[in-house]
């Protein structure tokens, strides 16, 4: 218990502090202003973007068997995709979903740290394209900067106004987009510009128009910083050898001005680095962090600094790679492992999960069968002396083609069944039936005796399907 606690002197870290006239800028964080940046990562994040959103936008407008392909019908309690109908009876194949999702972002931001944040995120591309249109409406940012400073004239109100529609227009077709995933997307344009549709149609449009413009428009970083879940949990995950945006210290530092003339050589005898201080690094950064200062949680991994440095550098005649996507492991001189325990270990769970979601999709029977019993009454007996039970009848046809099935009775010996032993049920509905099911007394030898209600398809091209369901029959 004497013994003491080995202590490790740790050097602290120099941060460098924005200049005050930055900070007066900064005090307020609406007065981030975004600089445009050039370069193979932020092509390569746009169309990534932009692949997605055009999927998000065409999706509910797709055809298939004469209905909407995707259709998540919440009132009907409903889910079409394509051909497989889900119902909430389907409930695990929903949670299989989320959780390989779930093992999906754990294994991506294990390996690549927050590239979902920068690359795929609708948040990210939402705010991409009002910052597009707030750049052709009001300017580059040294201009949108001035434009604030100045006094309200013609030129800066039709200059807001237009990047003030633009972002409205683009907030009703998102919302109009999104809930068309919910009700027939054809329909609700029509019915909304006609000023025909349902109370809560038209209110689920507008309540996500104005999410959408008060998150693209105006909370755009604190969505990233201060509301999303993924920002404080992500560390957990991080490692040595994760991939992240990181700036090298041991190369840029002493950071300070040059002149262009001087050679690479000529700067590091004079003891600078290759950082030039110019501060694009920060003005490109959409949550308005300064990369130099380290790995900050505020870091969405878009990798617009990456962009904006390789540019600087090449202008200076520099290596490029002074900001770039590399990890801890190897800014300390040492070398990345990619293949590790805890990434493999997310990839083997992720590819059981995967794995175990297609087998329920594959062994889905498209077929449910529910027995209800009278409540009324458990028995009676009937005029010629037999011993009848009376039951409802539910099947419901989880397919989207219409199907006509048979019934009959697994269980009890020489019974008579009086009800529709053929029935015919459109796809994704219900047909429900009462049906009675009696026998005589010498052939029951128990008070309760479980039968089966055998349910069978009539052959078709896709197979025959067929559930036994269980239940009771009850005498004395």
């Amino acid at each position: 218990m004497n013994e003491k606690i080995p202590v490790k002197n740790v050097a602290p870290v120099k941060v460098h502090k924005p200049s005050s006239a930055d900070a007066a800028k900064s005090a307020n964080r609406n007065r981030i202003y975004v600089r445009a940046v050039q370069g193979p990562l932020e092509t390569f994040r746009r169309f990534f973007g932009f692949f997605f959103l055009a999927l998000f936008a065409l999706i509910p407008w797709i055809r298939f068997n004469d209905h909407q392909a995707v259709l998540l019908d919440i009132a009907e309690q409903r889910f079409t995709i394509f051909s497989l109908t889900l119902w909430p009876q389907d409930l695990t194949l929903l949670a299989y979903i989320f959780i390989v999702s779930a093992f999906a972002l754990f294994f991506v931001t294990t390996f690549a740290g927050r590239v979902w944040c920068g690359f795929m995120c609708p948040q990210t591309t939402w705010t991409y394209i009002f910052t597009w249109f707030e750049k052709k409406c009001e300017g580059p940012r040294n201009k949108r900067i001035k434009l604030d400073e100045r006094k309200m004239d013609w030129d800066k109100f039709w200059r807001k106004t237009a990047k003030q529609t633009a972002w409205v227009l683009v907030s009703l077709l998102t919302s109009l987009t999104f809930v068309g995933y919910f009700t027939p997307i054809d329909a609700l344009f029509i019915d909304f510009f006609t000023f025909n549709t349902g109370f809560w149609a038209a209110f689920s449009v507008l309540f996500f128009a104005v999410c959408t413009y008060g998150n693209a428009g105006y909370m755009r970083e604190i969505m990233c910083t201060h509301i999303c879940p993924y920002a404080r949990f992500q560390s957990v995950m991080f490692d040595k050898d994760t991939l992240t945006v990181a700036y090298d210290a041991k190369r840029g530092e002493q950071r300070g001005p040059r002149p262009r003339k001087l050679t690479h050589n000529q700067v590091k005898e004079k003891g600078l680095g290759d950082c030039i201080d110019c501060a694009l690094c920060v003005q490109v950064c959409p949550t308005g962090i300064d990369i130099r200062n380290g790995l900050q949680y505020e870091c969405i991994n878009c990798g617009a600094c990456v962009d904006a440095c390789n540019g600087v550098m090449d202008k200076m005649g520099y290596p490029k790679g002074l900001i770039s996507f590399t990890s801890e492991e190897a800014l300390s001189g040492g070398k990345t492992h990619i293949l590790r325990p805890k990434l493999l270990g997310y990839l083997i769970v992720l590819v059981i999960m995967i794995g175990l979601l297609l087998a329920n999709i594959m062994l889905r029977v498209p077929l449910e069968v529910d027995i209800i019993r009278d409540r009324n009454t458990l028995y009676r007996e009937t005029g010629d002396g037999l011993i009848e039970n009376v039951y409802t009848l539910k099947i419901l046809n989880k397919s989207q083609q219409t199907h006509t099935y048979t019934v009959a009775v697994k269980g009890l010996p020489d019974y008579r069944y009086t009800g529709e032993q053929t029935v015919t049920v459109d796809g994704g509905e219900v047909f429900s039936m009462p049906v009675s099911v009696a026998t005589d007394a010498y052939n029951l030898e128990q008070a309760v005796t479980e039968i089966y209600f055998h349910v069978r398809t009539k052959s078709t091209d896709s197979g025959v399907v067929e559930v036994d369901e269980p239940s009771k029959f009850l005498y004395r």
